[in-house]
């Protein structure tokens, strides 16, 4: 009995205690406990007041009451009813090789900044600057650099739904212009013939040019030497597939990159006078099909080796495929934004790398073992003189119709790689600094 009431006793004592010293003590303010973070806030009013360029707008026209006044209504919306502020700007400028900082603006709601505060830093440009940046050429330090863009106007193309030949070539050159040295229209296939015999057309370098043919699965063929026996018609299999070996031989022989740009490269052949009253079996005239054996001759001729006609397919169609990493780490470069995804239905099986002695350079979409590449650039490998080289390459672009332009561009650019030079903004009254710095009101 003692000892129960002892344990009473205990927790009587025990509890008043608590209940006292509860009833004396001083919590913290709720602010103490989980504090405003005033510099991430003054950051975020900072870059919201000049989303539409209106701080920027404000910090070179200080003298502007109106624009100032609107500037600090804004302001004052975009912070809690208990913060003040006080915001200064900057002139930046240099002075003995260290940059100086010089007051021209500072507008503040209050007297002090209260209890606590914090600050955040914000440059901005001058609305007149204009920034620019130069790519590097390609070629200008290796040798090559002429980018040929096949626009025939006697020659019809096919699987390119949606689009045209030219305006595919004007898209192209566009995007690609800025990074060659030379940038050629080929305009007919007069203009091609001449180009495969080796002549220049605009006194551009012929070697290591890159030639991209716009007309999709369709490519334009000369009339007379290039349609002749021998050269470019198989007699004996009535087949425009010697043509095709052909280009791979001028391909090898002035080292080009050959592009295509959708679909089963080299499938028809197309030249409108020649073919007058011929049609590709869909109705479209002026072209003849060649079919499989035309991409099969293309690589025979480009590894040097005999023109023998094969008219097995070759390409696969392993459906939804996704950018590699580095197509996404060069699209950001360079700024080109394709499509994540991409349905192949015209894939090239990687076995033809052993075949024809290829070299993948630049895998446009990430491989998932299943023997199909959708998007890749082939570089020849050849052996001279004891050192093994590139000689002669072939982009690919096994990808459904319609064709993304982006694509071919991007796939050039990953490969080449042509560095990106961006200007500098340090001259003097092109940038100006904005402090933003945050109080808290109230007392302990």
């Amino acid at each position: 009995m003692m000892r129960t009431v002892e344990v009473l006793i205990v927790i009587i004592i025990i509890t008043g205690a608590f209940i006292a010293a509860s009833f004396f003590a001083v919590l913290p303010w709720p602010r103490q406990v989980s504090p405003m973070n005033l510099r991430r806030l003054a950051l975020t009013t900072l870059q919201t007041l000049d989303a539409e360029h209106d701080l920027a707008q404000a910090a070179f026209a200080t003298e502007n009451d109106t624009l100032w006044a609107g500037l600090q209504v804004a302001l004052s919306a975009s912070l809690p009813p208990n913060v003040v502020y006080n915001l200064t700007v900057f002139e930046v400028g240099s002075q003995g090789g260290a940059e100086l900082y010089q007051t021209v603006k500072t507008v503040s709601n209050a007297e002090s900044l209260g209890i606590t505060s914090d600050a955040s830093m914000y440059m901005v440009a001058s609305s007149n600057v204009t920034f620019n940046a130069v790519p590097e050429k390609i070629g200008e330090n290796t040798g090559g650099g002429t980018l040929y863009i096949l626009n025939c106007s006697d020659s019809n193309s096919w699987w390119i739904t949606g689009y045209t030949a030219h305006s595919l070539a004007e898209d192209v050159c566009k995007l690609l212009t800025p990074y060659f040295s030379k940038t050629v229209i080929v305009q007919n296939t007069v203009e091609l013939a001449q180009i495969l015999n080796g002549t220049a057309l605009e006194g551009e370098t012929l070697q290591g040019a890159v030639v991209i043919n716009t007309c999709g699965e369709a490519v334009p063929i000369p009339s007379g030497y290039y349609s002749s026996d021998g050269v470019g018609y198989d007699t004996a299999q009535g087949s425009y597939a010697l043509y095709c070996y052909t280009l791979g031989q001028k391909t090898l022989q002035y080292n080009w990159t050959w592009v295509s740009i959708v679909g089963y490269p080299l499938y028809y052949v197309s030249n409108t006078v020649l073919f007058l009253n011929d049609q590709n079996t869909w109705g479209i005239y002026g072209m003849k099909l060649v079919g499989p054996a035309g991409l099969t001759a293309f690589l025979q001729g480009l590894d040097n080796q005999s023109y023998s006609y094969n008219s097995n397919s070759i390409t696969g169609s392993p459906g939804v495929k996704y950018l590699s990493s580095k197509a996404i780490d060069n699209s950001n470069y360079y700024g080109i934004y394709p499509s994540t995804s991409q349905t192949a239905t015209r894939a090239l099986p990687t076995w033809i790398t052993s075949t024809y002695n290829l070299n993948v350079t630049t895998y446009m979409f990430t491989m998932t073992g299943d023997g199909w590449n959708p998007g890749a650039v082939y570089r020849h490998v050849v052996v001279e003189n004891g050192q093994t080289n590139f000689k002669g390459a072939l982009l690919a672009l096994g990808l459904a119709r319609t064709p993304d332009i982006r694509l071919t561009a991007l796939a050039l650019l990953s490969d080449y790689h042509p560095r990106i030079y961006r200007s500098d903004y340090t001259a003097s009254g092109t940038s100006r600094l904005v402090v933003l710095q945050l109080g808290l009101l109230g007392g302990v």
